[in-house]
């Protein structure tokens, strides 16, 4: 699929238009409910006396689709209408927004289905749009971009006969001449979008993938690809080497399968000085990488465990967000650290009672082997000191506690600096990433006292996503800014929607991008 701009008047006979417009039981029949209409009816101007305007509803999402007048032989235009419902409802800017992607990916399936070869966007028709989010245009660019992206995501790899979606349709975003040139806003947002896109469909494909295929092995693969694609720097560990850091809570998780962990460590300078100084002190991102996970000993439910191929949500997102980085040459240091491996039953697992020693020296009396995210990540927390980073940002489907306290659709986000976590938040909300900052006050670490050791991995299961996030926050280097994402409800869908079908969602995927891209403005680690 090709997105690029083209100019305004540039027509070709047969290209399917994509408008949106409002919801209005009084006048169902007007076309003045159409967002952008002087724009769109002096381009076709059959448009505003078209006689199916009452079979647009403009229900939220439904999509009506008016032809244009036959001409000879010349194809007919077409005009896809997709409801926007009661702008009046539009409350906030994420909401408007939100609405705005899924709108957007309603219509480029509707496209496909109509197999169009071209879909033109007016983007002077988009201003009104943009004045009901609150946002400029370039911002609600780069959302419609990753709308469309997200509802053309499909995961097919697997399918003797993949159903026949139609081809891909190209997207062309009509502007005024001159059209938007290299480093003006809206070109940037639209590099953006899409490379924002390439890295949802990573994040997506990797969730999505079973797990006899989707091993750490297949996750070192995929860093490889990074690493030669973008000249990333990569070192793997193996178990026997995890064992030799001293990452016993790590290792504590792999025993029964050591064959299959890896430690993976990308960095997007790859050993590279930028100009001027000397190695920058990175922001070093964090992924729980738990291919599949069972419970160990502590053995989940049978109930849709097959779901658990996605425990490594939080490393999706980060390497989505690394493939996203090095399509945009983005010239921020990251540090990806991602401990990847399955938690197994068998003779040679942890058991509940044993005792581990961590890499930071501290013990850990494992009492829930189903919670062994926190311990894979405590010791990839403390390795995350050795770079000396800015911050670190840990993301994982840690807790099922977060989903009773916040349901399927927002995550959970806790920090040691207030200010940090509330810049995250801000700019994870436009994208689609819903966050609700949560407690982290010390009183709850008596749960995670221990007779026998420094502390327990689980307390009582009240406030057991507050526990959990209290547990690494053990293991963050001394004064180092850090904020832990709990996406255990959103990493996964079991219902469709029009910019993501079922399944892994890559969130948190744009959120880290975006945070990256704004880092050196933002500054406030400290």
């Amino acid at each position: 699929m090709d997105i690029s701009f083209t100019p305004l008047q540039a027509r070709h006979p047969g290209d399917v238009h994509v408008a949106f417009v409002a919801q209005s039981e009084e006048d169902r029949r007007s076309p003045d409910r159409l967002l952008g209409k002087e724009t769109l009816c002096a381009l076709l101007p059959w448009l505003s006396g078209h006689a199916a305007w009452d079979d647009c509803s403009g229900e939220a999402l439904s999509t009506t689709v008016l032809y244009g007048p036959a001409e000879g032989e010349r194809p007919v235009d077409r005009v896809v209408l997709v409801g926007l419902g009661d702008t009046a409802a539009c409350k906030d800017t994420w909401s408007c927004l939100a609405l705005a992607r899924k709108a957007m990916g309603a219509a480029l399936t509707r496209c496909r289905e109509l197999r169009a070869g071209t879909v033109r966007l007016h983007l002077p028709a988009l201003e009104p749009l943009a004045a009901l989010a609150d946002v400029d245009l370039p911002v609600l660019v780069e959302e419609l971009v990753a709308g469309a992206l997200g509802g053309l995501y499909a995961y097919t790899a697997l399918k003797s006969k993949p159903k026949d979606q139609g081809p891909m349709p190209d997207l062309r975003l009509a502007a005024d001449d001159p059209l938007p040139g290299p480093g003006s806003p809206l070109h940037k947002a639209l590099s953006r979008g899409l490379a924002g896109g390439a890295g949802l469909w990573l994040a997506r494909d990797l969730v999505n993938t079973p797990a006899n295929l989707a091993t750490p092995a297949y996750l070192e693969d995929t860093a490889r690809t990074l690493a030669a694609e973008y000249g990333f720097g990569l070192d793997v560990y193996t178990a026997g080497e995890v064992l030799e850091l001293g990452m016993g809570a790590f290792a504590a998780v792999f025993q029964a399968n050591p064959d299959h962990a890896r430690l993976l460590v990308l960095d997007t300078h790859g050993g590279r000085k930028p100009a001027g100084q000397s190695h920058a002190a990175p922001l070093v991102l964090v992924g729980k990488g738990v291919t599949f996970d069972t419970g160990g000993i502590s053995l989940k439910p049978a109930l849709n465990m097959e779901q658990m191929k996605g425990d490594m949500a939080g490393a999706a997102a980060i390497l989505g967000c690394l493939k996203a980085l090095g399509e945009l040459k983005a010239s921020q240091r990251v540090v990806a650290i991602i401990p990847a491996t399955d938690n197994m039953p068998g003779p040679l697992a942890v058991r509940p009672g044993d005792v581990v020693k961590t890499l930071a020296g501290k013990t850990v009396e494992i009492i829930n082997t189903d919670a062994e995210g926190r311990l894979l990540l405590c010791d990839a927390l403390a390795y995350a000191g050795r770079f000396q980073p800015e911050a670190i940002i840990d993301v994982a489907t840690l807790t099922g506690a977060a989903v009773v306290a916040l349901g399927d659709h927002v995550a959970a986000i806790y920090g040691n600096r207030p200010l940090l976590a509330a810049a995250i938040q801000r700019l994870a909300m436009p994208v689609g990433d819903l966050l609700w900052p949560m407690p982290l006050w010390d009183f709850y670490f008596e749960e995670l006292k221990s007779d026998v050791a420094d502390m327990k991995n689980v307390g009582t299961r009240m406030g057991g996503s507050v526990n959990a996030a209290l547990f690494l926050k053990q293991f963050v280097p001394d004064g180092v800014p850090w904020v832990h994402l709990d996406i255990a409800g959103p990493a996964f869908k079991t219902k469709a929607a029009p910019d993501c079908p079922a399944g892994g969602t890559g969130f948190a995927t744009r959120t880290l991008l975006h945070l990256v891209l704004e880092w050196k403005r933002l500054r406030i680690a400290g």
